[in-house]
């Protein structure tokens, strides 16, 4: 079982119509466009295009189970006190001053640029549990990053 927002289980769906409404439909054309060719046994586009169809039926077959399988986080009753899973923290790197702010999510919804950082990191670890104003001394990669948390919202 997998946790997602809303918005996560959204981008699932939105991806598996396409595969089944896109993909599937180009894969079907590119065989029979092949099959048109000839003698199948030596046609390695035919093969090509049923090698395609095969992956991709395992693509659409993965996704219809993760989301079966998928549980939509309540966000309405999310406690913003401290620091949780979808939470959103405005922190302060005390080394230097610069303030940043990250969204804890599910490893599945990681998205950097959007400020979207999984719940597993080195970072989100460091800080969950903590309350605004709390302090956090945090081991990363690059060494240890002292910050404190300025705010918490959803």
């Amino acid at each position: 079982m997998a946790y997602y927002t809303k918005e996560g289980l959204d981008k699932l769906e939105d991806e598996l119509e396409h595969l089944t409404n896109v993909e599937r439909l180009s894969i079907s054309q590119q065989i029979a466009e092949a099959r048109d060719k000839g003698d199948l046994s030596e046609n390695a586009e035919y093969h090509a295009a049923k090698d395609a169809q095969g992956l991709l039926e395992l693509k659409i077959a993965k996704l219809q189970e993760e989301i079966r399988q998928a549980r939509v986080i309540d966000e309405s009753k999310m406690d913003t006190s401290k620091v949780l899973l979808l939470s959103t923290v405005t922190v302060k790197n005390l080394k230097n001053g610069a303030t940043m702010a990250y969204t804890l999510v599910p490893q599945n919804e990681t998205d950097l640029k959007a400020g979207k950082i999984s719940v597993n990191s080195p970072i989100a670890q460091g800080l969950l549990g903590k309350i605004t104003g709390d302090q956090a001394e945090i081991e990363i990669p690059a060494g240890k990053i002292n910050l404190e948390i300025i705010e918490i919202s959803r």
